[in-house]
């Protein structure tokens, strides 16, 4: 009789641990994790994205969206018109909504490639919203620039404040 139960302990504990495996890989596949920028990293983007463009003489809005495309930081020189601030979110949540920065997505839409977009609430595909991405390439947010002359100038800016956090986001 001893040589079963001695036989059947090592069963059980293969069928226990078994069990717990199974029950770990459940609880992984009912969760998911994801990175998303933290409201200081988000103002140090808009910040530095504003002072590009005041920099180059722009009046400006700069808003920051985490990666569900919910605002973080809206940001409004005192001097720059008072559609920049919803425009620039709009570009923010247009570019993380799409995963494409916006200035790509206007010319998409103007070849007809994706004109559908131009039908969708919110959507603005226009030059200067940019895509935030960690070093591992993943989306953790967007920045929207309005106000400067044009859209290039727009998204050049909301590139300075990303290359402002890239050693921060660069896990």
């Amino acid at each position: 009789m001893k040589r079963t139960i001695l036989a059947a302990a090592p069963i059980a504990a293969m069928a226990i641990a078994g069990l717990t495996s199974l029950a770990s890989a459940q609880e992984s596949q009912a969760l998911v994790t994801f990175k998303s920028l933290s409201p200081e990293t988000a103002l140090k983007a808009a910040q530095a994205s504003m002072k590009s463009c005041n920099d180059a003489g722009y009046q400006v809005a700069v808003a920051v969206v985490d990666r569900a495309g919910i605002e973080q930081v809206t940001l409004r020189d005192r001097f720059a018109g008072p559609h920049t601030p919803d425009t620039a979110l709009r570009k923010a949540w247009t570019s993380v909504s799409f995963r494409t920065d916006s200035l790509e997505l206007g010319k998409l839409t103007e070849s007809g490639e994706a004109w559908a977009i131009r039908n969708v609430s919110n959507a603005l595909p226009l030059g200067g919203g940019a895509l935030v991405r960690d070093g591992d390439g993943s989306i953790v947010g967007a920045i929207g620039v309005s106000g400067a002359p044009s859209g290039a100038l727009d998204e050049a800016c909301a590139k300075d404040g990303i290359a402002a956090i890239a050693d921060d986001i660069a896990f």
